[in-house]
């Protein structure tokens, strides 16, 4: 199994050395492709670097690591590439604030997963998953030695729920649904109270901790 990772900030890059470090095989895209075979070159023989297109084309899996205006236009853009692949959102839907901060960006009872599942086309097994953490907790609460910390998925689909889980644990995390789509907002940043930086106040949780939240 390979996972295309689309976009090599902050979560992307992480969740791909972290798979790696897993043992699972990952081709990296973004717009800055030599950063893209840099970080590949960097992360061994797992690891290769490729255009967008083809980077889905490669893959079983495929992380879309970007911001949810950049992911709206790659399913645009992608579409049929994406049929019968799992994609994983990690998108938080947030912006400037103009005071400094951040914002949610969306209508409230909107999520960032509820847009991308109504964009993708038939046959896509999709899932939310990944952005349950911040960045930095992504890459130093990997395989703690105090016992796993959880990261959260949600999705309506058990194709996309067996695949995220085994990514989930590659990734040297413990997985736990929260529920179907209709949940995947409690995990995104800034409303959603399974978010690390929202909810829970930074605190990361372990698998007890995690059912009792749900």
């Amino acid at each position: 199994m390979t996972t295309a990772i689309i976009g090599i900030g902050n979560i992307g890059s992480r969740v791909a050395r972290n798979l790696v470090q897993g043992g699972e095989p990952v081709v990296l895209a973004a717009r800055d492709q030599s950063g893209a075979a840099s970080l590949a070159a960097e992360l061994g023989p797992l690891a290769s670097s490729a255009s967008v297109a083809d980077a889905v084309s490669q893959a079983d899996a495929v992380l879309m690591a970007v911001w949810l205006d950049t992911e709206k236009e790659l399913i645009s853009d992608l579409s049929q590439k994406l049929v019968g692949k799992v994609v994983i959102d990690p998108t938080n839907p947030i912006g400037p604030d103009g005071r400094g901060g951040y914002t949610n960006t969306l209508a409230e009872g909107e999520s960032a997963a509820s847009i991308v599942a109504n964009l993708l086309p038939a046959g896509v097994h999709f899932v939310k998953a990944f952005g349950s953490l911040g960045a930095d907790a992504l890459g130093s609460a990997a395989n703690r030695p105090s016992g796993r910390a959880v990261l959260f998925y949600a999705t309506d689909d058990d194709a996309a729920a067996e695949t995220v889980e085994r990514l989930i644990t590659a990734a040297g995390f413990d997985p736990v649904k929260a529920g179907g789509i209709e949940a995947a907002g409690r995990l995104e940043l800034m409303r959603g109270d399974l978010h690390q930086n929202g909810g829970l106040g930074g605190k990361l949780l372990n698998a007890d901790e995690a059912r009792a939240a749900l």
